[in-house]
């Protein structure tokens, strides 16, 4: 029997891939704290290649007979693609953290939540509804009291910029990882992509940066990488990737927000951020966007289906009542 088959008969329940996105988001939230202390001794481009190369290294011995099972060229193939947007994703990321707060990190890049149905809708996917117009529409004034805050005039710095972009490509990795899952092993996907990523990585930081002084950095900074490597990539990533198998890609993104909050709650405990009143307004109103592109879509599903439920059980009421009264009046003519 094979792996597939194996889980085929034992399904687990939609709450635990739910919870593996709740844990990976808390592990992100986190991320970008670490990401933050870390990136003015350690460059953006290195700290991909070193992040995902030793991630994939790690996943790939410890599941070197599953990998093997999977190694072939459509696998190959579609994890070069994700590690390509994994790559983008985060280099962008580090690159933007080098210029902004933690805090405004974590509320712009989960702007990919909004952004995904819009994406789907360019890739032939539904139409945005309703809810996803409003949505954007709100995040784009929460981006606006972020690029307010603290200023004068209207100023997106270069920091924010780099990061909405990080969004754009997290949207398409999500989409993609949502559309290879059909057919193929996720976690052989996810060391191809890590690999992929990693390479990419270093490729860029011989190209543009300058090479870490390696004999000076503190024991934190290792500590830091360490803690990208093991925790935020092979643990969060992967159960990311398991759990975008199994929930779409809407909710899937709604519990993925919430490495916001996380990021805003560890940015304030480790690095003493302070919260001024337009930026506390600015990722309300981000927040409140992606719960409605992604819950009230659902809530509104919900009760549609129990309005049909509801109207399908008073045709049969009345269909019962009206062969009661054929029977009865036949009945009687007898």
């Amino acid at each position: 029997m094979s792996h597939a088959e194996a889980d085929n008969s034992k399904p687990k329940p939609l709450w635990l891939f739910k919870g593996y996105l709740l844990i990976a988001a808390a592990i992100w939230g986190m991320g970008t704290v670490v990401i933050k202390a870390t990136v003015d001794s350690f460059p953006p481009a290195w700290l991909v290649g070193v992040r995902f190369t030793f991630a994939g290294l790690i996943l790939g011995i410890v599941l070197l007979p599953r990998l093997k099972k999977h190694l072939n060229a459509d696998h190959l193939k579609k994890g070069f693609v994700l590690g390509v947007f994994i790559f983008l994703a985060y280099w962008t990321n580090s690159t933007g953290l080098t210029d902004t707060t933690a805090s405004n990190s974590a509320f712009l890049t989960s702007l990919y939540c909004v952004i995904i149905p819009f994406l789907m809708w360019a890739l032939s996917g539904p139409r945005p509804t309703k809810f996803n117009i409003a949505a954007a529409l709100v995040c784009v004034a929460g981006v606006g009291c972020v690029s307010f805050a603290g200023s004068t005039d209207f100023a997106l710095r270069f920091g924010d910029a780099v990061t909405l972009l990080s969004a754009v490509f997290l949207s398409f990795h999500v989409v993609y990882t949502s559309r290879f899952a059909s057919g193929r092993d996720m976690m052989a996907l996810t060391i191809i992509q890590f690999v992929v990523a990693g390479l990419l990585g270093f490729i860029a930081a011989f190209a543009f940066e300058p090479m870490p002084d390696f004999a000076t950095l503190g024991f934190d900074t290792y500590i830091s990488l360490g803690y990208l490597v093991v925790f935020a990539s092979c643990i969060a990533l992967l159960l990311q990737n398991i759990a975008v198998a199994h929930v779409d890609p809407a909710p899937a993104s709604l519990f993925l927000a919430t490495e916001s909050v996380f990021g805003v709650v560890f940015s304030i405990a480790f690095l003493g951020e302070v919260l001024t009143g337009p930026l506390f307004v600015g990722f309300g109103l981000i927040f409140a966007g992606i719960v409605v592109s992604e819950y009230l879509p659902l809530r509104a599903e919900r009760q549609a289906l129990a309005r049909s439920v509801a109207n399908l059980e008073g045709v049969i009421e009345r269909k019962v009542e009206d062969i009661e009264g054929d029977m009865h009046s036949s009945h009687h003519r007898k």
